[in-house]
């Protein structure tokens, strides 16, 4: 079951499944049960577990004027209910640790109210409404989508990691150990660099090291490796033991190759040819050998393939906010498994060669039972074709404008979105951010300018990914910049999420027309409402994030993550010392039901 709706009365709620977590979206039907609403409290029991409330980030100036649940903090819902007509929970952000439990999660949503003095009255189980979904990693039939989780910038990695944490050890080996401690938590406790990747690589990272886990205790199963950016210690580590049984193409643009100051990359290329020779190329096309596959071979024959915007590096995994897709069927494998001996064959070499092949000109689709309507296109591309190819994607895009019978939306997070000649994909996305007709959030690294929405607008939201010298109410001025490369890695367009023509546009390519016509990469086009529920979840926690961030930054200039800035601190009581509390009137409902207001598209769209 990847989405849920209950109904009590006037109180509404429904939950969709993401990728190990949920968004719960909350409706008031009858303008009554809007009158003196204080917010939402919301609990939830996962499998096994004590159930808990959900914590706020704001809580009341003077708690004790309100009713108050003793045995929690001031800031749990239940003593300071949410303010929004939606919450995404991710589990192991704030309760359960750095291991939450995965099974069928029951979530209670109340309304509460203030009373005529302002004051928050006690909770009224009459009124909540309650609904049960699976909250676990995401699996389709023979597709897995994953995510990393991308926050380095965030309370909750301060929650879990203390005030110095840092991302990798300085002046560290290319197989550096990675259960040596990193540091320790607020609370004096110690953690390894492992236990630090774990959280941030997320179910990206489970799934990328389960292949390497499995083709490495499995003597009969071998592995073939595209690789861009490739330097984690411990896959570096898993490739040179799987040894023979595998390939690798690598890229040599100069990013990752220098014959003078040789790159981790090249320090890779010695390690392994010394173990398995003959069994790595290194090439680039026209510009970069872009794709991040893993091709996984039972003896000879092709059974799984990993595929996505993840590089196989510290920064693509732990800082970066990406995605990976595991398909385990054969047929998928099979493709990848040809388009792999193909670029072996020519050394990744010459774009205008590999354009002319089948594998470039065609549209490759799967569906069946157990995997999604997919198709698959692969660079790079001559000029026709890579037109053709984003071409589809922008049509797409424009459609959401004239859907009938629901509100058009599209959700994105690309890593670059910059305006110049000829780039159709920006051209769309920034075109539609301007309809107030469709629901249009997103995120990028590099969008020409930055848009927020204000109350009464309903223009769409793009945020960057990457806000510069962020400097926010003390002692929010502690939140650091990110030094290392990109915030937001994603290459993903999801259109029309809630309908039966949801579709979501993802994998490697930047989605750039220079790009399909240089680079090696991938484009994926998986027509399924679930999978695009995934990304579009995905999108949300990542604008809403950042929305906030944006809104506080000061403009050019960076700084290292590790050296010159401290992570944020904890953000409830930053919330407390900066004074920012939560409000004691209904007057934050309004926008919610302003039909001009997108706060109010937004609850419509998402609670149904």
């Amino acid at each position: 079951m990847t989405e849920a709706s209950a109904t009590k009365g006037a109180v509404s709620i429904r939950a969709y499944r993401g990728d190990a977590k949920t968004l719960l979206a909350f409706n008031l039907t009858k303008p009554a049960a809007r009158l003196s609403l204080a917010g939402f409290t919301v609990q939830t029991t996962p499998p096994g577990v004590s159930g808990y409330y959900l914590f706020n980030t704001l809580q009341f100036e003077r708690p004790g004027d309100h009713a108050q649940d003793p045995t929690e903090p001031a800031y749990s819902s239940i003593n300071a209910p949410f303010h929004k007509f939606r919450w995404l929970h991710v589990p192991g952000s704030a309760h359960q640790g750095l291991d939450p439990v995965w099974g069928e999660y029951h979530y209670t949503v109340t309304p509460r109210y203030f009373d005529e003095r302002k004051s928050l009255l006690p909770l009224d189980p009459t009124l909540s409404v309650s609904v049960q979904i699976e909250v676990a990693p995401f699996v389709k039939g023979d597709l897995a989508v994953a995510f990393t989780r991308g926050f380095t910038q965030s309370q909750a990695f301060v929650r879990h990691f203390g005030l110095d944490a840092v991302i990798k050890p300085k002046g560290a080996d290319l197989t550096f150990d990675t259960s040596a401690i990193s540091g320790r938590n607020a609370k004096g406790e110690a953690y390894t660099f492992e236990q630090q990747y774990g959280w941030l690589g997320f179910t990206a990272r489970d799934r990328i090291f389960d292949i390497l886990r499995r083709v490495q205790a499995d003597k009969t199963l071998r592995l073939d490796l595209f690789a861009y950016d490739l330097n984690e210690p411990d896959f570096v580590k898993a490739m040179i033991a799987i040894g023979k049984r595998a390939r690798v193409i690598l890229d040599d643009a100069a990013l990752h190759h220098d014959k003078t100051k040789p790159k981790p990359e090249d320090r890779f290329e010695t390690l392994f040819a010394a173990k398995a020779p003959g069994r790595i190329k290194r090439g680039h096309f026209g510009r970069y050998a872009h794709d991040k596959v893993l091709v996984v071979y039972r003896g000879e024959e092709p059974i799984e393939v990993l595929t996505g915007s993840t590089n196989y590096s510290v920064t693509g995994l732990y800082v970066n906010s990406n995605h990976v897709l595991v398909y385990r069927d054969p047929k998928v494998a099979a493709l990848y498994a040809v388009l792999f001996q193909q670029v072996w064959n020519d050394g990744a070499s010459g774009a205008s060669t590999f354009a002319k092949s089948s594998l470039a000109t065609k549209i490759h689709s799967f569906k069946n039972a157990r995997t999604p309507d997919t198709r698959i296109t692969f660079s790079p591309h001559d000029d026709a074709n890579a037109r053709s190819v984003l071409g589809g994607l922008v049509e797409r895009v424009r459609a959401e404008s004239t859907a009938t019978g629901r509100t058009g939306n599209v959700l994105f997070a690309v890593m670059q979105l910059d305006g110049g000649k000829d780039n159709p994909v920006y051209d769309a996305l920034n075109t539609l951010h301007a309809d107030p007709g469709v629901f249009s959030y997103g995120v990028s690294d590099t969008p020409a300018g930055i848009k927020l929405y204000p109350i009464g607008s309903k223009t769409g939201v793009l945020v960057t990914g990457k806000p510069i010298r962020t400097q926010l109410p003390q002692p929010f001025s502690q939140v650091p910049n990110v030094g290392l490369g990109h915030q937001i890695h994603h290459k993903f367009v999801v259109c029309g999420f809630n309908s039966p023509e949801a579709v979501v546009y993802c994998g490697s390519s930047n989605l750039a027309l220079a790009g399909e016509k240089v680079n090696g990469d991938n484009l994926l086009e998986i027509r399924d409402r679930d999978v695009a529920t995934v990304f579009a979840i995905e999108a949300l926690g990542l604008v809403d994030h950042f929305d906030f961030l944006d809104s506080r930054a000061q403009g050019a200039g960076s700084a290292s993550l590790s050296a010159n800035a401290a992570p944020p601190a904890v953000k409830d009581q930053a919330a407390v010392s900066a004074r920012w509390f939560l409000g004691v009137t209904d007057f934050w409902v309004k926008k919610y039901f302003d039909p001009k207001d997108l706060h109010c598209i937004d609850r419509e769209l998402f609670a149904g």
